[in-house]
């Protein structure tokens, strides 16, 4: 079954690279007009249909202004808002005691403040609208101990989930749902070729003899679960998480 997205406008965030530009890639395929933004440059088999600017959501001004520029170029509020930009920030596991203060705040801020900002901004249109929906990518990490060992990659994640559900109730009674897509380990981008060369060959034959499918998933599977939930296939399906991690 083809979902028609056609008419609709689409904001992905970290569009440039693994679950981002697989994201906006399905949607500009299904007919949607996809706005993306990033820190990396675009890269040069962005697909058709889709507008990459560089934006750095550390600076929340800048994540505002983005969503601001996207309702004033399309004179409507946005359709569906895929809020995907995180990650570990380049940071490799260490003692508690050893992280520093500015490291925490790197990984919280990309993670769930950047996912605050970027909702907050694109709430009141959506809310005069009385349509919306919102999709969060956490992780799998968002419901268990993270496979990267990062403390704070691991908090922000539930923290992100924490917000999708409670943003679920507070802008459910306005038509917009919000809703959260968890993965699995994917090898997508640079961190995660890292992560999997990082584990050696014993513990990447277990990570992938953990998973019931007896494989890792690919960028496209998680670009599907979250079509679904933008999808009128989904539309009483509100505060929900999805894990798209091959059975665990």
């Amino acid at each position: 079954m083809m979902l028609d997205f056609t008419g609709k406008t689409v904001a992905v965030s970290g569009a440039a690279i693994g679950f981002g530009k697989a994201i906006s890639s399905l949607f500009a395929q299904n007919g949607a007009q996809v706005f993306g933004c990033d820190i990396l440059d675009a890269p040069a088999d962005l697909a058709p249909g889709i507008t990459l600017e560089k934006v750095d959501l550390l600076d929340r001004a800048a994540g505002a202004a983005w969503i601001a520029s996207i309702e004033q170029r399309t004179g409507r509020a946005i359709d569906i808002l895929v809020c995907n930009a995180g990650g570990v920030a380049g940071q490799a596991p260490r003692p508690l005691e050893e992280v520093e203060d500015a490291d925490w705040n790197r990984i919280v801020d990309i993670n769930l403040n950047a996912t605050f900002t970027l909702c907050r901004t694109a709430a009141p249109a959506m809310k005069r609208a009385g349509a919306g929906a919102i999709v969060t990518i956490t992780s799998s990490a968002a419901l268990q101990a993270s496979l990267t060992g990062v403390q704070a990659y691991c908090a922000s994640k539930h923290a992100m989930l924490g917000l999708t559900r409670q943003l679920a109730h507070e802008l459910g009674p306005h038509g917009i749902r919000v809703n959260s897509v968890a993965p699995g380990f994917v090898r997508t981008n640079p961190a995660t070729e890292r992560q999997w060369e990082a584990y050696g060959e014993e513990k990447q034959r277990a990570l992938v003899d953990g998973v019931a499918l007896k494989r890792l998933g690919t960028a496209d599977e998680i670009a599907k679960a979250v079509l679904f939930f933008a999808s009128d296939l989904a539309s009483f399906v509100n505060g929900q998480v999805l894990s798209v991690d091959g059975g665990k």
